[in-house]
């Protein structure tokens, strides 16, 4: 196995102080968003076998079976892939949507042929790679995520008495839920930027005198004024997580991370989709095309199991398991036969014969084996094959 080192991401709506808190150093002052732990080929991790420095995914291009083991690289390719993070939202991230594995392909190509430039603000997709992304919390966690149903919806716009908003409330009382939603959500973001801007303080002054279920969506246009966003977040349901509390979002569901310290699993994809609360790019044809119309609960999740608690989810290119490692437990044996990195976010365990402290990870080979021992907390990143 290998100790990694990582990259971490500054983006500005990062913590200045939760990650360097997990690592036991100083804050920088600067914002740290991101610690990325697998072989993306924007931040791969780096290895040691006593050669030098190497990235991961070199490491695995030179022998991706050896690496990945024959089961993965026969169903995903030669490639890691998932990409494992720690999270640290200081500030609300963008309201987004990814692809399904369809439409990255068909829009990845799209860009190639038109000759979009790769780093150009205006492209969508920067691999023809689905995103489906869990996102299990160090602390607790607030976000959006899903639509609520059209009469909610309305019913909390209408609860804060903006003349501007009702045409919106209209909307979502005059049509079926697919339909109600699509025409809302796409109203809000074509509308006049100046006469949106006048909306949304009118609409965020009322939720902070509000308090009570607009809390949460008042915090949002403190970071991003007069932003769009604002309004089509209310269409979405609030949740929080409790630590060692998941939710897994799949394509097409619209999201947004407020605040908090989590581990996230997603596929080895950067495609994003955003419908405001940023000031990137918003392509408001692509998202339309690319967003579910439908309403749904955030699903928390709770891991199941005994010694290995695992987080349930529909995909097999990435699964996430935890295991709390108490004083005077037995040592762990794990499967073999897939590639696997385990992270340390808590305590002092044991790897084989590294001992790991938080926000150490390890990178483990399909074909070697591992023990876990020691005390502390382990998450474990793999494939289903």
């Amino acid at each position: 196995m290998d100790r990694l080192t990582n990259t971490i991401r500054p983006y500005a709506w990062g913590s200045t102080t939760a990650i360097p808190r997990l690592l036991g150093v100083e804050p920088t002052g600067e914002p740290q968003a991101e610690m990325w732990m697998g072989a993306h080929p924007g931040a791969p991790s780096r290895l040691d076998r006593g050669d030098g420095q190497r990235a991961l995914s070199d490491v695995i291009a030179a022998d991706p079976e050896g690496e990945l083991g024959a089961a993965s690289v026969a169903k995903f390719g030669p490639t890691l892939p998932f990409l494992l993070k720690i999270l640290a939202a200081g500030a609300p991230l963008s309201l987004q949507v990814h692809p399904d594995l369809a439409q990255a392909k068909a829009g990845f190509e799209d860009e190639e042929r038109r000759g979009v430039p790769f780093e150009a603000g205006h492209r969508n997709y920067k691999d023809p790679n689905h995103k489906p992304e869990m996102l299990c919390a160090l602390t607790p966690f607030d976000g959006l995520c899903g639509f609520r149903p059209p009469l909610e919806a309305a019913e909390l716009l209408d609860g804060l008495g903006v003349d501007s908003l009702k045409p919106y409330v209209d909307m979502l009382h005059a049509h079926p839920e697919e339909a109600a939603l699509r025409e809302v959500l796409t109203a809000v973001l074509t509308a006049d930027r100046a006469e949106m801007a006048h909306t949304v303080a009118e609409a965020a002054a009322a939720a902070d005198r509000l308090g009570g279920p607009y809390a949460a969506y008042a915090s949002l246009v403190h970071h991003y004024p007069g932003d769009p966003g604002f309004i089509a977040a209310m269409l979405l349901n609030h949740f929080r997580l409790q630590p060692g509390e998941a939710v897994f979002l799949g394509a097409g569901v619209p999201h947004a991370y407020i605040e908090g310290l989590g581990v996230e699993l997603l596929a080895n994809s950067d495609n994003v989709l955003r419908a405001g609360l940023t000031p990137k790019h918003v392509d408001v044809p692509e998202l339309l095309k690319v967003t579910r119309f439908e309403s749904g609960d955030p699903n928390v999740l709770r891991p199941e199991g005994n010694g290995e608690e695992v987080y349930a989810s529909p995909i097999d290119e990435f699964r996430l398991s935890r295991f709390l490692l108490a004083p005077g437990g037995v040592a762990r044996v794990l499967p073999e036969g897939t590639p696997q990195i385990l992270l340390c976010t808590a305590g002092s365990p044991r790897v084989g014969e590294l001992t790991l402290a938080p926000g150490e990870s390890v990178f483990v080979p399909a074909g070697e084996k591992v023990e876990l021992s020691g005390t502390g907390t382990v998450f474990r990143a793999t494939v289903v094959v």
